[in-house]
Formats: structure tokens, sequence, C-alpha cells
């Protein structure tokens, strides 16, 4: 397999999950998830380094906690958190993947008014990341732990503090993002097209 080729096809789903970006920036989720899930499904098919899945998987769950979509995050956290239980996995990075995670549900949970999960889910995550790895859940633990109300807009403020979102205005390349007229939804290119 030539590498050049191979580039060629990575570039297709990353123009289309910068398109995602883009929408998503200016509040357009439904729309960004589609273009999101596309470049995930380009990605997978196209055998992209797990770097890509992971991003754009991100990507997802950040436009569905921002359209308040917290039933579909919090049941693909809990089945990831099972999944990184299995694993058994103890090296730093995946403890701060994993803690990541775990925060996600903490936060996904209080936004949606289960504040006893959600207190639980971000213990575990501090836990499990460390003292230090995640200054949201030990800011947001230390504000439920002295009885303060934690609203939506309390999360929000704190995520944004502390750059919680991965899609935010500076992040995104607008020069890799492929016009919205060029992407079609319905057709996803075929990546074995690119590599002929």
């Amino acid at each position: 397999m030539n590498p050049s080729n191979v580039s060629a096809s990575h570039k297709i789903h990353l123009e289309i999950a910068e398109t995602g970006k883009l929408l998503a920036l200016k509040g357009k989720h439904t729309e960004a998830l589609r273009y999101y899930r596309d470049a995930l499904r380009l990605a997978v098919s196209s055998k992209a380094p797990e770097v890509f899945f992971r991003h754009y998987t991100q990507c997802v769950l950040e436009s569905l906690e921002l359209t308040g979509a917290y039933d579909e995050i919090i049941s693909f956290c809990t089945d990831a958190d099972a999944h990184y239980v299995s694993l058994n996995l103890s090296v730093g990075i995946h403890k701060r993947d994993h803690g990541s995670l775990l925060e996600r549900l903490g936060l996904v949970y209080l936004k949606s008014g289960n504040a006893e999960a959600g207190q639980t889910a971000l213990q575990k995550a501090q836990d499990i990341a460390g003292k230090g790895a995640l200054p949201i859940t030990e800011e947001i633990l230390g504000w439920l732990k002295r009885g303060f109300t934690v609203n939506v807009a309390r999360i929000l403020s704190s995520q944004r503090k502390h750059k919680y979102f991965v899609v935010r205005p500076g992040q995104v390349d607008r020069k890799r993002a492929r016009p919205i007229s060029e992407v079609q939804h319905n057709t996803i290119p075929d990546p074995s097209k690119t590599l002929a």
C-alpha cells in the first residue's frame, strides 16, 4: 500500500469532519452530527488509525451533549466504562482516557438532573485519573461537596474555562474543511477508489 494514497483516503474524512466542526461552531449541531458520523464511517472503512476514530467520537459526543441528547451519551459512556474496566489497564494514558470518559458521564448526569449519579461518576473519574488530571472534575466535586447547586449554566462555564470542548474557535482548520456543497451525506466516498 502506497503511503501517499493512504493519506489521500484520510484527507476526505478529515475534510468532512472539519466541515462538521464549522457547523458545530455555528450551533448547527444536528447537521454537524451528520458530518461527524460520515467522517467516522469513512475513517473506519479506510482503516484509519484509531486517533481519528477517537477524535471524531469526541466531536459526536460534544454535539450530543450541547443538544441535550444525554441518554445517548450516558449509554455510550456506560458501555465504554465497562470496556475500560474489562481491559484492566494501568498505563497513565489509559487512566486519563478512562477518567475523561467518566468525567463526561458525570457532567451529563448532572446536566440531566441526576446529581447522585453525577457525583459518583466524577469521584470515580478522579480516582482513576488521579489528582490534578481532570480540573473540571475537581472543581465541580468541590462545589458539590460544599453543597453548592450545580446547574447546566455553571457546568458549561466550567467546561469553557477549562477548554473541555475540542471544537472551539481557533481549533478548527477552515482551510481543510470541504465546502458543504461538495459533501453528500447519502454517498460516502468509497475508500478503495481513493487508493486506486
